[in-house]
């Protein structure tokens, strides 16, 4: 319990906003849901979640030496109203959590100063992973007692609000499990109702096909006119249901100063976005992750948003 609080201090002290620590064995119904997801192919072009779904299922088969799993989160709360842009129909609504610069770097470099402490301190073997790996966090941080998995799929905390980064570091020192966290959406459906593609097919249960995240960030190709109209001017994710949560009249702002928004990427103009060459695509978005959409998606992104907003493109 010692090491444990020792672990969770030094996690805070390097940004993290709640720790908590599970065993690293498989959660079967988490595994059963990751098969019938994929097997109902709702998982649309994300090929990569296919891909090495034995490791994805099942912490031991992806590192056969774990034997704990701290469960980190990192607060990302915008600092204004994130949906304030979508009455500002000539401006992209870029998602609150690629405004400033990719989560990727900020909490992987974290996690491995953790990860090095643990290893000089403790002698043990760890690996370090964010949401580029096959793991399912959202399960284990449930399961560590960081939040819990709405009914938009997300996790939800009582003391942040949906606002949550997540990163873990699997380690072969046995800790004791901290108690799970329990569901408390209760009757409520904001995020459901919030959705403008009616995504939530049912509580905890997502169509990613129709969510304007994947549709604007993972799908390649034309998207269907019925869901391209209601994108508004939503160019790079979508923030609704994670918006409209009870909880977060928890929230409050990051205090990560690199999380933080770029006033560029708060609400560009469509027709300047428009005219963005290629490599001009690369340098304006230079460390952040929309970058990784690639010119060619992002800019079929706009020419909806575009038209969307009664303005015609070119």
């Amino acid at each position: 319990m010692e090491l444990k609080k020792a672990i969770r201090e030094k996690a805070l002290a390097e940004g993290f906003s709640a720790v908590g620590f599970t065993d690293a064995g498989m959660d079967h119904g988490a595994k059963a849901g990751l098969d019938a997801y994929l097997a109902a192919g709702l998982h649309g072009d994300m090929g990569w979640m296919a891909e090495k779904v034995d490791r994805r299922g099942d912490p031991q088969v992806l590192w056969p030496g774990a034997r704990s799993i701290i469960v980190l989160a990192m607060n990302y709360g915008p600092p204004d109203d994130p949906l304030a842009v979508h009455d500002h129909k000539g401006r992209g609504a870029i998602s609150v959590y690629a405004r400033g610069r990719d989560y990727h770097d900020v909490v992987k470099k974290r996690l491995k100063k953790i990860a090095r402490w643990l290893v000089e301190t403790q002698s043990c073997e760890v690996k370090v992973f964010v949401d580029t790996a096959p793991v399912m966090e959202k399960p284990l941080a449930q399961r560590a007692g960081l939040g819990w998995q709405g009914k938009h799929t997300n996790i939800v905390s009582r003391e942040t609000g949906s606002w949550l980064f997540l990163g873990e570091i699997f380690t072969s020192l046995e800790l004791p499990p901290d108690p799970p966290e329990t569901d408390h959406c209760g009757d409520c459906t904001r995020c459901m109702d919030a959705c403008p593609t009616g995504a939530i097919t049912a509580p905890y249960r997502i169509d990613p096909r129709r969510c304007i995240s994947y549709l604007t960030i993972e799908h390649r190709g034309d998207i269907a006119k019925e869901l391209a109209d209601q994108m508004g001017n939503r160019i790079y994710g979508c923030d609704d249901c994670l918006a409209a949560c009870p909880f977060n009249k928890f929230a409050t702002p990051t205090l990560e100063a690199a999380l933080l928004p770029k006033p560029e990427l708060m609400a560009p103009r469509l027709k300047d976005l428009q005219a963005l060459s290629e490599a001009e695509f690369r340098l304006f978005f230079s460390g952040s992750p929309v970058k990784r959409t690639g010119h060619a998606r992002f800019g079929r992104n706009v020419r909806i948003a575009i038209a969307n907003s009664g303005k015609k493109s070119g």
